[in-house]
C-alpha cells in the first residue's frame, strides 16, 4: 500500500486521490492540517532537495518574509515547514519503490499500477 501526504482540500490531491481511486490503488492519507509534518521530512529533503519539496509558488512560500526566502536552506526549509506544512509540495507520495513528488498522472501510471 502506497502513503499519500497532503492538504485535502487541495486541488491537484483532488486530482490524485480520483486518479487513485480509479486505478483501484489502495492508499493511506496523511493530511498536513489534521497530522502535522511527517517525521520523515528530513529524508524527503534530503533525498528530493528543499528546492523540491517546499512549494515555492504557493502562497504559503510568498507570505514569508523575502530574508527567509532569500537565506532558505534544507534546515531551515524543514523547520519552516513544520511550523507551517502547507510549504510542502503536493501530493508526496511513498511508494515501495520510493517517492514521488507533484501529480503526473502519466508518471503514477508507470510507478505506481
Amino acid at each position: 500500500m502506497i502513503r499519500i501526504y497532503g492538504i485535502k482540500a487541495c486541488d491537484t490531491m483532488k486530482k490524485a486521490f480520483i486518479w487513485l481511486d480509479q486505478q483501484g490503488i489502495a492508499y493511506e492519507f496523511h493530511d498536513y492540517k489534521k497530522a502535522g509534518a511527517p517525521p520523515q521530512l528530513e529524508q524527503w529533503i534530503k533525498t528530493l532537495g528543499w528546492d523540491n519539496v517546499i512549494n515555492r509558488r504557493g502562497t504559503s512560500w510568498r507570505k514569508l518574509p523575502e530574508d527567509q526566502r532569500e537565506a532558505m536552506n534544507a534546515r531551515s526549509a524543514a523547520a519552516a515547514a513544520r511550523v507551517n506544512p502547507s510549504l510542502i509540495r503536493r501530493p508526496l507520495v511513498e511508494y515501495g519503490g520510493g517517492l514521488l513528488l507533484g501529480f503526473d498522472a502519466d508518471e503514477w501510471a508507470q510507478k505506481l499500477a
